[in-house]
């Protein structure tokens, strides 16, 4: 159905397409620099512009961006990174991808396994009322209590091998309304999808659903292509439930140990207010 070229266009590395990429989302009075005269066929940095910030040739540059140079030191990773304002995950990323082109990065991340441990299904119903869920390292929805199966309306619907969770906010017709803002929320769960695909960049799971975004939803290909990535640990959603209305909910993202990957997502609201009795409503009534 799809392969890899369809999570990585061919030619170069990973390295040079995300430089291209982050390149592209700074603009010179970001960086600093003069604006200049004529029409710049680049809507970010030039690459003699970014050289020129980190410090290193055009030429040295150019190789790096083309995988022609595959082992830049620390210290030209932390001046490409502070050229191109990059921070946090997106540093990480950054020195996770020179690791890989260089080879030194050689040690595959644990297949992942969807069978859900017996002691992890009885904690996601001892849960309950709170809505909450396993989900795998690509985000595919492999258990959940009562309430986290009313949270995500229609995602059962769909057979075992597509309940993915950023499958849903692209292709379904509800995951496309259930959240507020809907592109503040998908935007973070590309930006997650990039994160966790990490040294795994074969993955064939990894490439069959991203070749499957990128030719069934414009909305997914244009932010995948920003390379945003950012580690989600938890914060708080809005929704516009089609079953309870409207709530906003905070959540909180638990590894869980020895599963290549899984996390358990569990969802609250603040005690006596309208968001709680929504959230409450989620539950099967006796």
């Amino acid at each position: 159905m799809t392969t890899d070229s369809t999570v990585k266009a061919p030619g170069g590395t990973e390295l040079g397409r995300y430089l291209r990429a982050r390149r592209a989302r700074v603009t010179p009075a970001e960086a600093g620099l003069p604006a200049g005269t004529g029409l710049r066929r680049t809507p970010g940095l030039r690459r003699e512009e970014l050289a020129t910030l980190a410090g290193v040739s055009v030429d040295y540059y150019t190789r790096l961006e083309r995988g022609r140079e595959n082992n830049p030191s620390p210290a030209v990773i932390d001046a490409l990174a502070r050229a191109l304002r990059l921070s946090g995950d997106t540093h990480e990323r950054l020195y996770e991808l020179a690791e890989l082109a260089s080879g030194r990065l050689t040690e595959p991340h644990p297949t992942a396994d969807d069978t859900v441990r017996a002691s992890t299904l009885r904690m996601l119903e001892a849960l309950a009322p709170l809505p909450a869920y396993v989900v795998s390292r690509y985000s595919y929805m492999l258990a959940a209590n009562a309430p986290g199966k009313a949270l995500l309306p229609g995602l059962w619907d769909w057979p075992a091998e597509q309940r993915n969770v950023t499958r849903y906010l692209f292709l379904h017709p509800v995951g496309r309304v259930l959240y507020r803002p809907w592109e503040e929320t998908v935007a973070t769960s590309v930006a997650h999808l990039r994160a966790v695909g990490g040294a795994d960049t074969d993955s064939p799971r990894l490439a069959n659903l991203v070749g499957e975004l990128l030719l069934k939803s414009p909305d997914f290909a244009r932010i995948w292509e920003r390379y945003d990535v950012c580690e989600r640990g938890g914060g708080s959603k809005s929704f516009d439930h089609p079953e309870v209305g409207a709530m906003a909910l905070t959540y909180e993202v638990m590894t869980l140990a020895r599963t290549g990957g899984q996390r358990m997502v569990v969802y609250q609201a603040k005690p006596d207010t309208p968001d709680e009795k929504a959230m409450l409503g989620l539950a099967p009534q006796d």
